[in-house]
């Protein structure tokens, strides 16, 4: 039994509360490491990066810079990341050489949630912590496309997000299900890992639930999940074969969900995807996605010329109209990135499109246009008002 002691405000539990329920209950004190995350929360950073025989560095718009002390060797780092693991976390640290883990740190009495992935470099402990923002914008504060609002009335299928890591799927889709916490009395269940952004209930009834503290695997939390009676359902990465059958599964049968997906384009989205897959599997997958897909949207964070913006999406979004199932359903993904042009009147539009209209906000200059364009002589011809019409892809 958990012992009790006078005052209950300084993490003292009841008596009468079993010992594997006190986990439940306990706080967490602060930890030397935190002194490193109020500082990059206060100088507005977005990562912290620790490796040894290197000050701390965090990255501010987009740049690495050193915080102002010197660097942190061996024995110092061991003693700032090892108290941050638990017993679990620190046995897939020792198992695989690294972690993943959510933090949290009060600055100035406000909690701030981070993004930890703790490894392992040339036999040395370091950390990558992504700040996670306690607040989630709307699309406008996002700059993201107006389509994207239609996008959250969707009842029944499945929407991906595609990008690398750090490209703002998180925070796009955190902006998708809260737009829809505000508009319908649904339930919201969420399985990542970990929990990033933490939702205030409006309409709907949300569960989140964090892989590694509160189910074991994503494997059982998706095999829960669909006895959970959610309405809509977050999986935060679909990361292999299973995933991905039980969440197309949970669209199918009248479920809608979100996820995310590393690719680097909507139409390379699809091959992603079989890749998963054994190929005598390849024509049924198809079908599947032919059928449940409502959207995949693809995302690149930019460096943003806007005072008080630091950064901004450049979004492509491929709606799956029916041009679009019957491509995807009969193999051409290559005609994919054609019916994107084509659709732009339903919603759709490339990167190419995406990079015109954040250059014609101001929101970003023409060198970081032409860095990452797909095409850039596309480009330029968009930007000098020539249409670039797409062949006939039927």
């Amino acid at each position: 039994m958990a012992t009790t002691e006078s005052d209950p405000k300084a993490g003292s539990l009841p008596d009468d509360i079993p010992d594997d329920a006190a986990r439940f209950l306990t706080r967490k004190e602060p930890l030397p490491v935190d002194k490193l995350f109020r500082a990059l929360v206060k100088i507005e950073g977005s990562d912290l990066h620790l490796k040894v025989g290197r000050p701390p560095l965090v990255r501010v718009k987009g740049d690495l810079k050193p915080l102002n002390r010197g660097p942190i060797e061996a024995e110092e780092m061991v003693s700032l990341l090892w108290p941050m693991m638990d017993e679990r976390n620190r046995r897939i640290f020792d198992e695989e050489g690294g972690a993943d883990f959510s933090h949290t740190c009060e600055v100035d009495g406000v909690t701030w949630r981070f993004r930890v992935n703790m490894l392992q470099q040339m036999g040395s402990m370091g950390l990558v912590a992504r700040r996670v923002s306690n607040f989630i914008p709307n699309f406008q504060g996002l700059h993201l496309p107006a389509s994207m609002e239609k996008l959250c009335h969707h009842h029944q299928g499945m929407i991906l997000l595609a990008g690398v890591t750090g490209s703002g799927k998180s925070t796009t889709i955190a902006s998708m299900l809260n737009y829809v916490n505000s508009l319908y009395p649904k339930h919201i269940l969420t399985l990542e890992d970990p929990i990033e952004f933490v939702y205030t209930e409006d309409k709907c009834l949300i569960n989140q639930r964090e892989v590694g503290n509160d189910v074991k695997n994503f494997e059982i939390a998706m095999k829960h999940a669909v006895r959970q009676d959610p309405d809509i359902m977050l999986v935060g990465e679909m990361r292999d074969e299973e995933t991905f059958l039980t969440a197309i599964h949970a669209a199918e049968t009248g479920h809608m969900v979100y996820g995310t997906i590393h690719a680097s384009s909507g139409p390379t989205t699809i091959g992603r995807i079989l890749d998963l897959f054994p190929e005598a599997m390849h024509n049924a997958i198809r079908t599947a996605i032919s059928s449940n897909m409502k959207a995949i949207v693809a995302q690149k964070l930019l460096k943003s010329i806007r005072p008080g913006v630091s950064r901004v999406p450049t979004v492509e979004i491929l709606l799956f109209t029916s041009m679009v199932q019957k491509l995807v359903l009969e193999g051409h993904d290559e005609k994919l990135p054609d019916a994107i042009r084509i659709g732009a009147a339903d919603g759709m539009q490339d990167f190419t499109m995406s990079l015109k209209d954040l250059i014609d906000q101001e929101l970003i200059d023409r060198p970081t246009a032409f860095e990452v364009a797909p095409n850039p002589e596309t480009l330029k011809m968009v930007l000098k008002g020539i249409n670039v019409s797409a062949p006939g892809i039927l």
